[in-house]
């Protein structure tokens, strides 16, 4: 490497100055807010352009914005004030103007979402009759007697009471069982 060629860093190297962990570093290169330079082995290397960047990625991180909205202000320049760097009146603009974008898009997909919700809740509960006859004649339970609670149930007449339960000594290895809980009791 010659003096003039600007030093460069491995990911490790990198992520020990910014004081963070490797993984982070390859996490912002997959969400495309950097983009280092390679090696011939395919390493990453990484600049001091590169270093700034991700400064201003984690500066803007712990002062709670988001990667999309990181995102939209890595796309503006910042410009030279007193005292440092900031976003030009038109450049915030922007920025608002493609987060709200954001909101209004994720807005929808909530609504979609909801109407979604909504629609499966109404399945869940046409459904849920059927469940509960298909469960009660595996009990055992009669079908003619079942039949005529659903038919009853969607005519809008009052229900006939359930059946009781029968007694678990009169279910098949019933007796067994209710000795076996008796023991374990």
């Amino acid at each position: 490497m010659s003096k003039d060629s600007p030093a460069l860093l491995t990911v490790r190297d990198a992520a020990e100055r910014l004081g963070v962990t490797p993984r982070t570093l390859k996490y912002y290169e997959e969400r495309g807010l950097v983009a280092p330079t390679r090696s011939e082995g395919r390493y990453r290397l990484y600049d001091e352009e590169d270093l700034k960047r991700f400064a201003r990625i984690l500066r803007l991180r712990s002062l709670g914005f988001s990667l999309h909205a990181i995102t939209e202000m890595l796309k503006r320049p910042l410009e030279p004030v007193e005292g440092g760097h900031r976003f030009s009146t038109e450049s915030l603009q922007q920025i608002r103007d493609a987060i709200a974008r954001q909101v209004e898009a994720l807005d929808a997909r909530i609504e979609t979402m909801r109407r979604e919700l909504k629609e499966a809740q109404k399945l869940r509960a046409e459904l849920s009759p059927d469940l509960d006859y298909l469960e009660r004649r595996l009990a055992g339970e009669n079908a003619d007697q079942l039949l005529e609670q659903r038919r009853n149930a969607q005519t809008g007449a009052s229900t006939a009471p359930r059946p009781a339960a029968t007694p678990a000594s009169a279910k098949p290895g019933g007796t067994a069982r209710r000795a076996a809980r008796t023991r374990n009791a």
